[in-house]
């Protein structure tokens, strides 16, 4: 089966300006589906934009299977920055006649789109599709370290659809925990509010040892976000994750949440995860966007995507040595010491945790994105909390 099978086209003029776009302008610098499909062959095109128009399980957000193209209507205004980029848009996935439909087209999609070394970039739809997301690297035989950045965890328990892989955009995270086989490595979250959290849910994340961060941590200093963003592999951003002052096209939206730069600068990092083969950003509804501002926000947190893809470092350790530093740090109770690595070139840091006698029969270290922080921890002689959580995970 075709890609093309899946997308309906583009009609260009329904977003291109009376005047026509500017030589810089990024609608005259992408490509667009329109009448034949695209050749997507390797190294042609780097990012892919798929819009999928189904929000049949977004729960309190209907409209937002029309975000895509209202999304269309500001990001190809803004110009190109100091790249030169080389995106496809391919159109919308149309919503099938189940949702389940849906979920296999946009799963067959997005391996198809991986396995070409192009990006996707799903705009949808409500937030469930990150499920159909996650299913498409079931058969690339890779173990999926998942971020979420959302103010709340989605792990509603009265899902009805037991033996399927229909879900809702409250419920998906229980699919994806439980989906066998399960290739799920590491879940983190970014941003949740407690309020909005049931305490059972943390427990659950507490004892998965699966990462989550509280909107808090990220207030003063968003750039804290950044080791927890550099090992995924995939990524889902919900919009209510933003507050209502800056992102109100949301059902779901609220007081609280990220500013608009600090979501920016949120995508910006996930463009400069070398690791990253697929983001999606769900739940824009336009029906209750106020003169296109949060239509304007997503464009831009895209645009910051695509940016920070082009500022990729390249730095993941150890290749070659010589561009790394190594630090050692003794514990306390003398059962041994931890290694660093500091990358030359990016001022970034990793932390190596040994893999348990047996696991493994190719590495002696699982290499883990940390902070200066951490270091300074085992310095003083504690353990870092990433450490034993990843640890754990590798038993």
């Amino acid at each position: 089966m075709s890609l093309s099978d899946f997308f309906s086209p583009l009609s260009p003029e329904k977003f291109t300006p009376k005047q026509g776009f500017y030589t810089s302008q990024l609608g005259l610098k992408a490509r667009f589906y329109t009448e034949n499909f695209p050749e997507l062959g390797e190294n042609e095109y780097d990012i892919a934009i798929v819009g999928v128009e189904d929000d049949r399980a977004a729960v309190n957000n209907n409209g937002c299977a029309l975000g895509p193209d209202y999304f269309r209507e500001q990001f190809y205004l803004l110009n190109e920055g100091a790249f030169a980029s080389r995106i496809i848009d391919l159109g919308n996935i149309k919503a099938g006649a189940s949702i389940a439909d849906t979920y296999i087209a946009l799963k067959m999609v997005v391996t198809e789109l991986i396995k070409l070394n192009i990006v996707p970039v799903v705009i949808g739809g409500g937030q469930d599709l990150t499920y159909a997301q996650y299913m498409a690297y079931e058969s690339l035989e890779q173990k999926v370290d998942l971020v979420v950045v959302d103010r709340k965890f989605d792990l509603d328990e009265d899902d009805q659809n037991e033996g399927s892989i229909v879900t809702r955009s409250d419920s998906y995270l229980s699919k994806i925990f439980l989906h066998q086989p399960n290739y799920l490595f590491n879940f983190s979250n970014i941003g949740y509010q407690t309020y909005f959290v049931n305490q059972d849910s943390l427990k659950v994340m507490n004892k998965l040892y699966f990462d989550v961060h509280r909107l808090g941590e990220f207030i003063t200093d968003i750039s804290s976000v950044e080791p927890i963003i550099r090992n995924a592999n995939m990524m889902s951003f919900d919009l209510s994750a933003i507050r209502s002052s800056d992102a109100a096209a949301n059902g779901n939206a609220s007081p609280n949440g990220f500013y608009g730069e600090q979501a920016c600068k949120i995508a910006h990092y996930a463009g400069m995860n070398d690791k990253l083969s697929s983001i999606g950003f769900y739940e824009f509804n336009p029906a209750f966007d106020n003169s296109s501002q949060t239509a304007m926000l997503l464009a831009q947190m895209v645009w910051y995507f695509i940016d920070g893809f082009y500022n990729r470092k390249k730095d993941f350790p150890l290749n070659p040595k010589s561009q790394y530093l190594i630090y050692r740090a003794s514990l306390n109770d003398g059962s041994g010491e931890m290694l660093f690595v500091k990358s030359k070139k990016s001022d970034r840091w990793w932390m190596q945790v040994p893999y348990p006698t047996g696991v493994s029969k190719n590495e002696r270290y699982h290499l883990v994105p940390c902070r200066y922080e951490d270091y300074t921890i085992a310095v003083g002689g504690e353990m870092p909390d990433l450490w034993w959580r990843t640890y754990q995970k590798l038993l």
